[in-house]
């Protein structure tokens, strides 16, 4: 039985991670677009080269930290050594320097490559700790509900403090410096968070065979694994939905609700844009949704849990795009309608991954935890990948231009980022998902024979 402590050591590491994840998803478009001055068709562009390679990194830090032999096990050495390198190279890629365009954008190539590769490093190892804290799937998923409740706890606190401190630390300077500042304070939670992490947890799960397969058969595994395909192909619907709304979340308050015309809301004497409102209720919502995730997924099954949740965001979504600026209220309501949906799917993934991991071992008698969670990691990435580059593009091609008054056109588009296109995305995941096969009754199954195969061992 695993403690309450170490559950919310676990949930520690996703909190410092979610917490950078959540600034680039909804702040690093049109921080690069408004505050650094690249073009918008650019920063798409970059977005999808760089997650590209960064997407193909995932699996080797999967296949080194399966690998990696330590006093401190397999996957923790990764939180303690790069708990720090991760906080700096984050701050480096919010950082503007006064230099030619050519060479900015040369610069917001480096910085945000290095940040992907760091944040693989660290993030990988992480997410395959999941799959040795516990040979039981109910450990995992309740696991699984501390990682991801943790993690939307740290994007609501992000979200919701982060422009307030931009506007803060840019009072008497420039914004470049605000944008700057903020981060140099989230960079050093998110470095306590992963000490934090790394301290409480254990790794307990020991292979059946001590031995590690070569690398060949491990990917030649992975390749045969039907579930793990069908998982990978939601995955990235998923993410394509999250990261179009995400990332087009503050263009459509900026230019099409125009927050500065409404009265700013101060709580605690903070004055709050609302923005950073909507995408942290987004994120109170989606702690809703993980919280449900469980009990439903326990009372229906994983597979039709996440189908619901897929087909109600869609009908919601399309709703969505005729709202006009001032339907605040019904913005907001949707919008936690939405993200209460999102949030029930994440953990579920996850766990659904774990269950990959057993049903490859029960297959092939090896297990590659740290690759089949990377490959996860991986198709995060895609999705984020694909989305942020579709918005940069459409942007560009629906005649966005930074800080000026948009065309018809422009807006036009800008609500659209916010309904059809993500409901694609939705469409897509429930398509992957209905052809998923490992049940609750199949993995029951998987779970015993694991069992007695580790006892004659």
């Amino acid at each position: 039985m695993i403690k309450l402590k170490e559950k919310i050591g676990y949930g520690f590491g996703d909190m410092a991670s979610s917490m950078f994840w959540k600034l680039f998803g909804s702040y690093l478009m049109i921080f690069y677009t408004d505050v650094f001055g690249m073009p918008a068709a650019v920063v798409g562009t970059m977005f999808l080269v760089t997650r590209m390679w960064d997407s193909a990194f995932d699996p080797i830090v999967g296949i080194i930290a399966d690998r990696t032999h330590s006093r401190w096990g397999k996957f923790r050495p990764y939180l303690l050594f790069l708990a720090v390198p991760f906080a700096l190279i984050g701050i480096l890629t919010f950082i503007t320097p006064g230099w030619s365009l050519t060479v900015k954008i040369v610069y917001a190539y480096v910085t945000y490559s290095l940040m992907m590769m760091v944040y693989s490093a660290i993030n990988v190892p992480y997410a395959s700790l999941l799959g040795v804290m516990s040979p039981e799937p109910h450990d995992r998923n309740i696991l699984s509900v501390y990682r991801m409740m943790f993690a939307y706890l740290g994007s609501f606190i992000a979200l919701l403090l982060f422009m307030p401190m931009v506007n803060y630390f840019s009072a008497g300077h420039t914004e470049q410096h605000g944008w700057m500042m903020a981060v140099i304070l989230i960079a050093v939670m998110c470095a306590a968070l992963f000490y934090s992490c790394f301290a409480l947890t254990k790794e307990r799960v020991k292979p059946i065979k001590e031995k590690q397969n070569p690398l060949k058969e491990d990917v030649r595994d992975l390749f045969h694994n039907c579930p793990w395909w069908i998982l990978l192909g939601a995955g990235i619907a998923a993410l394509v939905f999250n990261s179009i709304r995400d990332g087009a979340t503050v263009y459509y308050f900026k230019y099409f609700v125009v927050e500065e015309s409404h009265s700013t809301i101060t709580l605690f004497g903070i004055p709050f844009v609302l923005s950073g409102l909507y995408l942290a209720i987004g994120q109170a919502a989606n702690i809703i949704g993980v919280v449900l995730a469980a009990p439903i997924s326990n009372r229906i099954g994983k597979k039709k849990t996440y189908m619901s949740a897929m087909i109600v965001a869609t009908l919601l979504s399309v709703v969505f795009y005729w709202f006009n600026k001032d339907d605040l209220g019904l913005i907001f309501i949707f919008q936690i309608l939405i993200s209460i949906c999102a949030g029930c799917i994440f953990p579920l993934l996850w766990s659904m991954y774990a269950d990959c991991a057993d049903y490859s071992e029960l297959k092939t008698g090896n297990r590659a935890t740290g690759l089949i969670f990377s490959s996860s990691s991986m198709s995060q990435k895609f999705g984020w990948a694909i989305g942020s580059a579709i918005t940069g593009w459409l942007l560009a091609y629906f005649g966005f231009q930074a800080n000026a008054v948009q065309s018809e056109e422009a807006i036009r588009g800008i609500k659209m980022f916010l309904s059809f296109l993500p409901a694609v995305g939705t469409v897509l995941s429930v398509v992957f998902i209905s052809m998923y096969p490992l049940d609750e009754k199949k993995m029951k199954e998987i779970t015993e024979e694991l069992e007695q195969k580790r006892l004659h061992h």
